[in-house]
């Protein structure tokens, strides 16, 4: 059984939790969902694969950093220390793996703008393809980050723009996967993590 850790910052928890156990059904891979809050929660939990869900940028920044989590500074040395571990990181989860403010380097090679969709009022959902899955993928786009430039691996397109990318395991996508009814990317998750540690 994988362990899958759920970084709790802030986001879609029952989004990503809901997405994880539809790719557990369709991979057929068993999985138990873990909620890091806090640093002690990752290192007790030891974690296969992680997921950073979306939500303010700014504020998950403020809750990780505060002393009753400490959890950033911790999350970002543990993925930088693990190279094999599949990582997830949707939205404002793309945005701390390409931009972690901690010192050290960033986790996707790519530069990252926040909110450059615009405001809420500006979300939309559209159809992008996705070279790390080989097919079309229902993109959720809410007050979206956009890459403004990149070195990685493209994971995802919408039309010519680069809406996901991948570094080694670590994939940043600037939309919300969990949102859209499809476990595509959570599945690729899954399988990396059964790939790197059974």
């Amino acid at each position: 059984m994988l362990r899958i850790g759920l970084v709790m910052l802030q986001g879609a928890r029952h989004a990503h939790i809901a997405a994880i156990e539809a790719a557990s059904s369709r991979s057929g891979i068993m999985v138990e969902i873990h909620e890091i809050r806090k640093l002690s929660d990752l290192q007790s939990s030891d974690p296969q694969a992680l997921v950073l869900p979306g939500g303010e940028s700014t504020t998950m920044r403020l809750t990780g950093l505060d002393e009753a989590s400490n959890l950033l500074p911790g999350l970002f040395q543990w993925i930088r220390d693990r190279p094999t571990l599949p990582v997830l990181g949707t939205c404002a989860g793309a945005i701390l793996l390409s931009d972690p403010q901690d010192g050290g380097y960033p986790l996707v090679d790519a530069r990252i703008d926040r909110n450059a969709y615009g405001r809420q009022s500006d979300s939309f959902q559209d159809t992008l393809y996705s070279p790390l899955l080989g097919c079309d993928f229902p993109g959720v786009f809410i007050r979206a980050p956009r890459f403004i430039s990149h070195d990685a691996e493209i994971s995802a397109m919408h039309g010519d723009e680069v809406v996901g990318v991948r570094t080694g395991n670590v994939v940043a996508l600037t939309f919300h996967p969990e949102l859209s009814g499809d476990p595509g990317f959570h599945v690729w998750l899954l399988e990396s993590a059964k790939e790197a540690f059974q």
